[in-house]
């Protein structure tokens, strides 16, 4: 595993569902207002193209990324550019213009009208048949509350994104499944869940010293379902200064939301690093933080927890989530990974407190490639941040090698949007890190909980043992495993001595050096849990 620490690094801000902008990392949570789900709008005013089927869009990706690009932010009027958040949100889509609502169809939509952050307006098209029919504007859709229209609006002017609708969780009401807003990003949810993390179609050069660049869905097409469809799809073409693409997306609804992600992907130049299904979440506090460190009356404030790694020898890799004191870059080699994804494994109401936000009901989100995909590595990148507004966290999986300019790079993914983390993974799993200062002057403790069906039936004398390694620039003191009779699983608690800091380190300036911890628990030759790892700065 690679450590990289980077400082003084700018702090994203977090405004709605995406915000692009040249930061190196610059990431988002989206503020989406949750509005009535009736929906249909028949009387969207159609243009007609040619006939289409996704390959279709493929070889528009591949045309756009032989021809220059064309920026086409801020194309939305000035005066709606101006907007501030609130007034933004006072755009109201009128749930009576919904498309296909006249229908009764088992999805309907529902659009995002452009301003604020959302000075990017996105075509979108109606399929029907292997016709597809391009969405006018019209702003008797929209309510605009006290927002005074200073001049007309373009009716070629798109729309800002926008939301799918369902029956999840009551068999007479739309809930909202998924949404399309800025940039590349979206969220679903699943059956009783709260929007939480977002995902984005791809990310390019993320936490590069020389700034991200931030891919954007320029267009999209919505495949009208049947009444009898329990899925919907949608294609989407992708446009940024160095790589195009064609996205189609397969979203179905449940106690999992599936979806299911076919890219392909033309370079129009070179870039350093692709970063393949990028996730996006928030962790300001858990049980590894410092209780000194906010002052809150919460005892956890987080959108995900965690990530887990699903690795193709067999090994599962959890590892739980910071807010550093600078951003780190965590790099784990992945080679045609099973899987991975960040998880929000801690769903105690009691340990959230906050019945506003929700916090327990958010989503894991588990990306499990298709197919072989090659030499790479996951990454993941954490920010500090002071307010739980600002998206920090950010997963992504990045290829050791990709095609030159012109030619197609293609992934198939499914993502699961789920609850129970109990099949993830078919170990026990580590439920808590606790850390704080140990009973020897300077030294670390840190307490681990495992959890799961093959620790729960091994009585308290089960010899229960653990692989535990203590990386450079720290002395293992003492390490203990023994069963927890709170939660029926088992406990590691290990004592280190971080190396002190140099007298060079200290002339010099230079950051403490992280320590990196690694373990699992095992019987004999059986390890009975996921590998447990962090990286402690002193």
């Amino acid at each position: 595993m690679i450590f990289h620490q980077f400082t003084d690094r700018q702090k994203p801000q977090r405004g709605g569902l995406a915000l692009s902008a040249s930061l190196s990392v610059l990431l988002l949570v989206a503020a989406l207002v949750h509005w009535t789900t009736d929906a249909a709008a028949d009387a969207i005013a159609p243009t007609q193209t040619a006939a289409f089927n996704f390959e279709a869009v493929v070889e528009k990706a591949k045309q756009l990324a032989a021809a220059p690009f064309a920026d086409s932010r801020n194309t939305a009027p000035e005066f709606l550019r101006r907007l501030d958040y609130d007034q933004w949100r006072d755009l109201r889509f009128k749930p009576d213009h919904a498309l296909w609502r006249s229908a009764s169809l088992p999805f309907n939509i529902q659009f995002f009208h452009p301003g604020f952050l959302y000075d990017r307006p996105v075509i979108v098209h109606n399929v029907e048949g292997d016709a597809a029919v391009r969405l006018d504007y019209d702003k008797n859709f929209f309510d605009f509350g006290k927002n005074t229209i200073p001049e007309p609006i373009p009716a070629d002017m798109g729309f800002a994104g926008f939301r799918v609708h369902t029956l999840m969780n009551s068999p007479v009401y739309y809930d909202e499944l998924i949404a399309f807003l800025g940039a590349s990003y979206f969220r679903a949810v699943a059956k009783g869940q709260s929007y939480g993390l977002s995902a984005r179609g791809l990310g390019v050069d993320t936490a590069e010293p020389k700034g991200e660049e931030f891919p954007f869905f320029k267009e999209f097409w919505i495949v009208k379902p049947s009444e009898t469809d329990k899925k919907i799809t949608i294609y989407a073409l992708l446009d940024s200064p160095s790589v195009a693409g064609a996205y189609a997306f397969k979203a179905r609804a449940g106690e999992e939301t599936l979806i299911d992600v076919e890219a392909v992907l033309f370079l129009r130049k070179s870039v350093d690093k692709l970063c393949i299904a990028p996730l996006t979440s928030m962790f300001l506090f858990g049980e590894n933080s410092s209780p000194k460190s906010f002052d809150d009356y919460r005892p956890e404030v987080h959108d995900s927890d965690g990530l887990l790694i699903a690795q193709a020898s067999g090994e599962w890799v959890w590892r739980p989530l910071q807010n550093p004191r600078n951003l780190l870059l965590n790099s784990f080699e992945a080679n045609d990974p099973k899987g991975f994804g960040l998880l929000q494994r801690d769903r105690d109401v009691n340990n959230h407190q906050d019945f506003e936000a929700l916090y327990h009901l958010r989503p894991s989100l588990w990306i499990s490639p298709v197919g072989a995909w090659g030499q790479g590595r996951v990454e993941l990148v954490q920010i500090p941040t002071d307010q739980e507004i600002h998206d920090n966290i950010v997963v992504y999986w990045t290829p050791k090698e990709f095609p030159q300019p012109g030619a197609p790079l293609r992934f198939e993914y499914l993502m699961r949007w789920h609850s129970k983390n109990a099949a993830l993974p078919p170990l026990a799993a580590a439920v808590a890190t606790r850390t704080g200062a140990g009973a020897a002057k300077g030294s670390r403790l840190f307490v681990v909980d495992f959890e799961g069906k093959t620790l729960n039936d091994i009585p308290a004398d089960g010899r229960v043992g653990v692989d535990l390694s203590v990386g450079k620039g720290a002395t293992l003191i003492d390490k203990q495993v023994y069963k927890n009779p709170a939660t029926n699983g088992w406990r590691l608690a290990f004592r280190f001595q971080p190396e002190a800091e140099s007298k060079l380190q200290k002339v010099l300036s230079d950051p403490p050096q992280p320590v990196e911890l690694r373990a699992y628990l095992q019987r004999g030759a059986d390890i009975l849990t996921e590998t447990w790892t962090y990286t402690y700065i002193p």
